[in-house]
């Protein structure tokens, strides 16, 4: 018996009721679904605000001054001009399917970004984005501290400065060029001896607040009674190890070569960056390093860059070297950081045993301020506290980057972001078909 049409009408009405108050749920339910990790703690509601020079490491100012340091109040940077014309970057003609397992979990890279508190993420593979993300309102042309990844970038300085002569050789010691240096124990340590590390000086690097590496950036910031930089360079003379023998990870021995690089060609380091590496490798977007009070550049962890010149860099260095010609977006004849010296800074094997994979530390071997990694295959990294990445694969083409915002500083205190970042890494591998096989 057909139903009355009164009772028909009725039921659609009351069916496009349902239909639309359960789409109106939907679109509520939403924004909680796709909240991007601790999007309040680190300052949503009041738009990832700037800090000042004594609150931009602390929430919820790290978005906004980790992405934007320039632009906080007190901090004084110094610019690494881009060039021209940028060297091409271009996009896959489809994005890439990457996925990883952690903890006998399958995860999509979408996956990822919602676990993990990812400001920027890009994946290049043989010159190609096929991968680009963005995170808690951050933009393309966002220039993201790295930390520690500034290391590398100073490594890379060295190099340039040796290939031209202006550094004689890794075996001199530092104040051979940094005279403020001499009679020290960091003045008597080898270039060589504070690219791996291996000082053999005590210098505490907890992140509590409390140690060598937070007097260290006390100074540069001109903390009241902190005194100059260099007088808390000079004040380590602690030993745990003959120079030359053990890494031991310490961010002064990196702020000594980029005093002694910048002594040594007659230049400071944003000048230097901006003619060595930045016009030459095509870059897209100014960058900017932090300066100490005493005028130099803050070496061991202070230089910005967009995301995508990061990739860039990781690409520069996939290629050994050599910059990308715009015509061919190839690369070019152009050889912009030396070759060798990129080898001997970033392969396992030319290490001495000790700094090797698996030795140097449970996990990664340690070269020139490039992190090595236990594969047949050459693959380092550039890494940073609080999530700060570059990997790079040369024979395989793939690079990654990643830029974040971890609460704790580093592994020692919360391992988990760095397990599921290297599981990331070795997904992207597989996924891409990069080489996984140990050495």
């Amino acid at each position: 018996m057909p139903l009355p049409r009164s009772f028909a009408r009725s039921r659609s009405h009351w069916a496009s009721t349902a239909l639309a108050v359960a789409a109106l749920a939907a679109s509520l339910a939403c924004p909680a679904l796709h909240a991007e990790p601790d999007e309040e703690l680190l300052g949503k509601s009041q738009g990832y605000p700037l800090g000042n020079a004594s609150t931009w490491y602390s929430n919820p100012y790290r978005i906004g001054s980790w992405s934007a340091m320039d632009k906080v109040p007190g901090v004084q940077v110094r610019a690494v001009a881009r060039p021209a014309e940028a060297s091409p970057l271009p996009r896959a003609a489809s994005p890439a399917s990457i996925s990883y397992r952690y903890k006998n979990t399958h995860y999509t890279l979408a996956d990822y970004l919602d676990r993990q508190r990812t400001t920027g993420l890009l994946v290049l593979k043989n010159g190609e984005i096929v991968a680009e993300h963005y995170r808690y309102g951050r933009k393309d042309d966002a220039r993201f501290l790295s930390f520690s990844m500034a290391k590398s970038v100073t490594s890379m300085l060295v190099g340039k400065a040796l290939s031209l002569g202006l550094i004689a050789s890794l075996d001199d010691p530092a104040e051979k060029y940094v005279k403020e240096l001499a009679g020290s124990p960091y003045g008597a340590t080898t270039l060589r001896q504070l690219l791996r590390m291996s000082s053999g000086l005590t210098f505490t690097e907890r992140y509590d607040g409390k140690d060598d590496i937070a007097r260290l950036s006390r100074a540069g910031a001109g903390a009241p009674g902190a005194g100059k930089p260099v007088d808390v360079l000079k004040s380590i003379t602690d030993r745990h190890s003959p120079p030359g023998e053990k890494f031991v990870y310490a961010g002064s021995e990196t702020d000594v070569l980029g005093r002694v690089v910048a002594a040594a060609a007659g230049k400071n380091m944003s000048e230097l960056t901006t003619e060595w590496i930045w016009k030459p490798m095509g870059a897209e977007h100014d960058a900017f390093w932090r300066v100490s009070v005493d005028g130099q550049e803050q070496s061991y962890g202070a230089f910005n860059a967009s995301l995508r010149d990061w990739a860039r860099l990781g690409q520069l260095l996939a290629n050994d070297g050599r910059a990308i010609d715009t015509s061919t977006g190839k690369p070019g004849a152009l050889q912009v950081l030396p070759p060798d010296y990129l080898l001997d800074a970033t392969d396992a094997t030319r290490q001495p045993p000790a700094f090797r994979p698996r030795t140097a530390t449970p996990y990664f071997g340690y070269g020139y301020q490039f992190w090595l990694m236990p594969m047949r295959s050459r693959t380092f990294a550039m890494q940073g506290i609080h999530g700060q990445t570059v990997y790079v694969q040369p024979s395989t083409g793939i690079v990654l980057v990643m830029t974040s915002a971890w609460e704790q500083a580093s592994g020692k205190q919360d391992v988990q972001p760095y397990e599921e970042r290297d599981a990331l890494w070795r997904g992207v591998l597989q996924s891409l078909g990069g080489s996984l096989t140990p050495p």
